[in-house]
């Protein structure tokens, strides 16, 4: 069981984006990524790896734009394999497919894969190294970017083809645009609950619960003047982070005592972080 992503810690489920073409991205998600099809309708589609919890939406309203550039918002969503060999197996059916990566990378506490959608919207794939490798130095865990051993990964290879997402992948982690990295360690951390593991100098900051190398990851590598994207702009329109009950209704009173505006909904609630990135908060 992957007890990072379980009660007691903070962590994203899913995540919602607007795409321009609901056809084109359902091949990509179905016949690229191996996702299936929870539920379908003219302008949406939720696309799950066990047949039971959603973990991409896609949405195509009408009048949407392309992909502005130069925005906060979404850097990548990171689906997290349940093992190497899982790995091994989609490096394999990448190649096949002749899909083309944006990069790969091994992270010392995870191994990665990097690509869009056909709209853009950043996606990394990657399996976690086992926790008990993890180096940390004092409060902070060592993550690194060098390059990837696929053949120490292909040596892991079961011999069995790709045949679609396992039913153990889930949503690992999320890298966000933001325009100033202190305004969002305060409304992720003294807000929400999370705890810094990993700075990349003044540039990226990583957080977690539970000791996690990141839930998820915070950057201005779109500069500091970013702004949000326009409403009917291709990309995230929100995300899900999946509380305890106590820690939710504790996280809600210190956003509002912080004068943040939290929408209460129906079973969840709203909120907008200082960059204007939009999430979604529920009860596990």
């Amino acid at each position: 069981m992957n007890t990072f992503h379980a009660e007691p810690n903070i962590y994203a489920q899913k995540i919602d984006l607007k795409v321009t073409d609901l056809q084109t991205s359902l091949k990509f998600y179905q016949d690229i990524l191996g996702f299936q099809v929870l539920h379908q309708s003219k302008h949406e589609v939720s696309l799950s790896a066990d047949g039971n919890q959603t973990l991409v939406q896609l949405h195509a309203p009408e009048g949407l734009q392309k992909k502005e550039l130069r925005r906060t918002g979404l850097y990548h969503f990171a689906i997290l394999l349940p093992t190497r060999n899982d790995l091994a197996k989609i490096i394999r059916h990448f190649i096949k497919v002749n899909y083309p990566l944006q990069g790969a990378s091994d992270h010392d506490v995870s191994e990665a894969l990097y690509l869009a959608d056909p709209d853009g919207n950043g996606i990394e794939i990657y399996a976690d190294r086992p926790k008990t490798s993890w180096d940390w130095r004092g409060e902070e865990v060592v993550m690194g970017t060098n390059a990837l051993d696929v053949q120490s990964i292909m040596s892991e290879w079961d011999g069995n083809e790709w045949s679609g997402m396992p039913k153990e992948t889930i949503m690992g982690h999320i890298h966000l645009h933001v325009n100033n990295i202190e305004e969002a360690k305060t409304f992720y951390c003294d807000g929400l609950g999370f705890e810094v593991v990993t700075h990349y100098g003044n540039q990226a900051l990583f957080i977690s619960t539970g000791k996690y190398h990141h839930h998820i990851g915070l950057n201005i590598w779109n500069g500091t003047m970013a702004v949000a994207p326009s409403a009917n702009s291709v990309g995230m329109a929100f995300y899900t982070l999946v509380f305890p009950k106590n820690k939710l209704e504790q996280a809600v009173e210190r956003l509002q005592a912080m004068n943040i505006e939290v929408v209460k909904q129906a079973d969840s609630y709203m909120v907008s972080d200082p960059a204007g990135n939009n999430i979604k908060l529920v009860v596990e």
